[in-house]
């Protein structure tokens, strides 16, 4: 059971083959005897995912299941969910337990899905690799000596490794994009404001979103019609009506223009990776697309430009976790200067307090202008490269991550390293654009993903794009070899 996609849960589920209760419990065996080896989950929630799935069952006895009515699935445990721990892989939330659910968990709930359990991640959604959760590095299921990508590592890897049937996940940088690739999945970030961040524990405001991350685009599609619409809650939630996602899939791609950035097939791009991504793109031109060549002039300047931004941001959202009314505190404080300072010093990683003290210094006065100010400029800058390149294509292509999975502890030591992971992902966060990453081939036995981005809310086209690409490979029907035994 464990290799069906949703479609085929759903489809299973309809008529009589197993019941939610049995597939729940399947999945759920299937993380005690094998996520010790990849550490992808923080809390695993049996008990009330059994719930869960027996009131799903009895939905469809009464014939009142929603869409997604008891399929297991799993979140990224940034996603407050009231009544369960909720740690953003932090030491600091590690005793919070959230009064109320994110409304990507309740939109996810009343679709009908059983939550198994809440994924590990990269501390506060800080990195590139799932090395800074205080819970424990995620492994890779592909190679448990490599990384799975972060930050939504947690969930890539429980994807990957057939431990839940999909799972949410969030993309700051690259943070769903780059994982489904290193993973072999299929991720999906959409536009800035289609899914609410309501609930959702925030690293930085203006470049945050949730996501679904599955098999297939036929799943993500599912996924994404049941996480997506306005939400009062959140002042950023777009009011853009939500099209019905599956209804476009399998449409044709004839004549489909695919821009090609230069600046993403030049240097630092491995040659095999680079392979990978060609053949992927002669098999969308063998479907009918027509691939142009395009300018995005300011791309080399997204990096930069996004460390300056993201830790800015990240250094106001983390200031509330300071020991006072929830999270860590530390023991015995003198004063309250000292448990302000060693709650916060007990409670972060090296990571996250790395990017605060660069946010602070870039928001400080006598620097802001220097800094923050000129990253936003070329935020803009990054942004009318992307316009301009939608006035010539209709979606564009290329790697998702510059190499395969890399090993664990490779790029720890060196910060500027990690962050160039994210190399062509954070460009479409920058610009607030939709982009799917979904598997195009093996390099070395390890996954690689093609990323393609799209206009504003064009998310029904690029779930299309890659559907039809998925129809005619196979890529995202493979998975690790380590997963041949039953369980």
């Amino acid at each position: 059971m464990h290799r069906l996609t949703i479609a085929r849960i759903v489809e299973g589920l309809g008529k009589g083959d197993f019941s939610s209760m049995e597939i729940t419990r399947h999945y759920l065996d299937r993380i005690a005897k094998l996520d010790p080896n990849y550490t992808s989950f923080i809390t695993v929630t049996a008990e009330q995912a059994m719930r869960q799935a027996q009131a799903a069952d009895q939905r469809r006895k009464q014939g009142d299941a929603p869409p997604l009515c008891g399929v297991p699935i799993a979140h990224k445990d940034i996603f407050c969910t009231q009544g369960t721990r909720t740690s953003c892989g932090s030491r600091m939330l590690d005793n919070f337990i959230p009064p109320y659910s994110a409304t990507v968990v309740e939109n996810m709930a009343a679709a009908g899905c059983v939550s198994l359990g809440k994924t590990n991640m990269d501390e506060f959604a800080m990195g590139s690799s799932n090395e800074t959760s205080f819970y424990g590095a995620v492994h890779n299921p592909w190679d448990t000596g490599r990384v799975p990508g972060g930050s939504s590592g947690g969930s890539a890897a429980a994807v990957a490794a057939q431990l839940c049937a999909a799972a949410t996940g969030t993309d700051t940088g690259g943070s769903i994009r780059q994982p489904a690739s290193l993973c072999g999945i299929t991720g999906l970030k959409p536009t800035y404001g289609r899914v609410s961040r309501y609930g959702m524990i925030a690293f930085a405001s203006s470049l945050d979103q949730a996501g679904p991350m599955a098999r297939s685009a036929e799943d993500a599609a599912l996924l994404l019609q049941a996480m997506a619409g306005h939400d009062p809650r959140d002042s950023t939630s777009s009011e853009v009506a939500v099209p019905d996602y599956s209804a476009g899939l399998g449409q044709d791609i004839d004549g489909l223009r695919i821009g090609l950035p230069r600046q993403y097939f030049q240097q630092g791009l491995d040659p095999a990776i680079a392979d990978i991504i060609q053949r992927a793109l002669i098999e969308l031109q063998r479907l009918g697309a027509v691939l142009v060549d395009i300018d995005l002039p300011h791309s080399s300047l997204s990096v930069p430009a996004y460390y300056v931004i993201a830790p800015a941001e990240a250094s106001a959202n983390l200031s509330r976790f300071d020991g006072v009314r929830y999270g860590h505190r530390c023991e015995t404080p003198v004063d309250l200067n000292d448990m302000y300072c060693r709650s916060r010093a007990e409670g972060f990683g090296d990571e996250v307090k790395r990017r605060i003290l660069v946010g602070a210094y870039v928001l400080s006065a006598g620097y802001y202008d220097a800094y923050y100010r000129q990253a936003q400029k070329i935020r803009r800058l990054i942004k009318n490269d992307f316009l301009t390149a939608f006035g010539q294509v209709d979606v564009i292509a290329g790697p998702t991550a510059p190499g395969t999975a890399f090993a664990m502890g490779a790029k720890s030591a060196d910060p500027v390293q990690m962050y160039l992971e994210d190399i062509y992902t954070i460009a479409t966060n920058l610009a607030g654009l939709p982009g799917i990453s979904i598997p195009a081939g093996l390099s070395n036995d390890l996954p690689v993903g093609l990323q393609i981005i799209g206009n504003y809310f064009d998310e029904a086209r690029l779930l299309n794009v890659a559907h039809r690409f998925q129809q005619t490979t196979d890529w995202h029907q493979q998975g690790p070899a380590t997963l041949t035994e039953e369980v």
